[in-house]
């Protein structure tokens, strides 16, 4: 049902929906991979996730996406000089009347000939701001669209040790993959890696890195055991989270599981916020304009206040052993007389 909202004058200014109904799309399918190894041998099927390889694909989506990951791509470095910009017409070329020429007031307008550029291109940034649940789709639905049409295979070793294009190159003959081949690899892959990059048909990303733009423009999507989907919730929409999880062991680990960790992260710094400290001992400084000095006052009566107090204490020991003295000396003479 739709209404059309009117102002006093009658004009349309525009159209209200109301009840709209959202499209249905239908339900995930579930489809098959051939699973081969290096050698080209068969090893049977693999059944992919439905919610990743099954979907239909939503093509306003994908081209928005694509769209904006191309415009992502540019550098936006071009530049060209304004008439401000241009060295030098700080004259008047020629006076203003009497020369039968339209009047000028320097030879850097952009209607003369060395002078600069009106409305020219400056640097700029093309990057287009794309919601993480929009990228997300569209990764889904290229991957859903190369699985209807029978090109994902899923190999189970790449059987290299070190980097050797040449074994790289037989890997795919005996694979039998014809056209542009992306291979999809784990993030410590890198001797693989290595391996494809001088191979002109064959492209590779890491499953962090994985792309709608890189999947359409690719034949052939090679996944392996650790790197083939398993949820839609392992595609997070942004780089840095698929990173995190690619580090952190790659598709197996799941949102749950980072919340987890982040959750036993938070309560580690929390009980070291609450571990009692040791206080330092404060000290007496005195303020001045200059800068915090101790009181040497402090110390000097201190210093003078201990040598008094061993002073009186020595003084009071001698006076007692020569009262002690005379007592003895006059017991001895008592005795004597006696």
């Amino acid at each position: 049902m739709t209404a059309t909202a009117t102002t006093r004058t009658g004009r349309r200014t525009g159209t209200v929906l109301r009840n709209s109904v959202k499209k249905e799309r239908p339900a995930p399918v579930t489809r098959t991979a051939p699973r081969r190894n290096a050698a080209g041998h068969k090893l049977g099927t693999v059944d992919l996730e439905p919610t990743v390889f099954g979907l239909e694909p939503n093509r306003a989506v994908l081209h928005q996406v694509v769209t904006a990951q191309l415009a992502a791509l540019r550098a936006g470095t071009q530049s060209t000089l304004t008439r401000a910009e241009v060295r030098g017409g700080g004259a008047k070329p020629y006076r203003q009347k009497g020369t039968g020429r339209a009047r000028q007031g320097s030879t850097r307008s952009p209607s003369m000939s060395g002078g600069g550029v009106a409305l020219g291109p400056k640097p700029r940034s093309y990057a287009q701001r794309t919601p993480k649940k929009m990228v997300r789709l569209a990764l889904l639905s290229a991957l859903s669209d190369r699985a209807d049409i029978g090109r994902i295979l899923v190999v189970d070793d790449w059987a290299i040790n070190e980097p050797d294009t040449r074994a790289a190159v037989t890997v795919l003959r005996k694979l039998k993959t014809t056209g542009t081949v992306l291979v999809v690899l784990a993030q410590d892959e890198i001797d693989i890696a290595l391996s494809f990059r001088n191979i002109p048909e064959a492209s590779t990303t890491t499953w962090a890195e994985l792309a709608a733009h890189d999947v359409l423009r690719a034949d052939w999507l090679l996944f392996t055991d650790r790197t083939l989907p398993t949820a839609d919730s392992d595609f997070s929409g942004t780089h840095v989270e698929r990173a995190e999880l690619a580090a952190a062991g790659g598709p197996e680990v799941t949102t749950s599981a980072k919340a987890e960790a982040l959750a036993a992260a938070a309560a580690e710094r929390s009980e070291a916020a609450e571990a009692p400290t040791e206080e330092k001992p404060k000290r007496r400084i005195r303020r001045t304009k200059a800068s915090a000095v101790v009181e040497p006052e402090v110390v000097e009566e201190d210093a003078e206040s201990e040598t008094d107090s061993a002073t009186a204490d020595a003084e009071t020991d001698t006076a007692t052993v020569e009262a002690g003295d005379r007592d003895d000396t006059g017991t001895e003479e008592a005795e004597t007389d006696a």
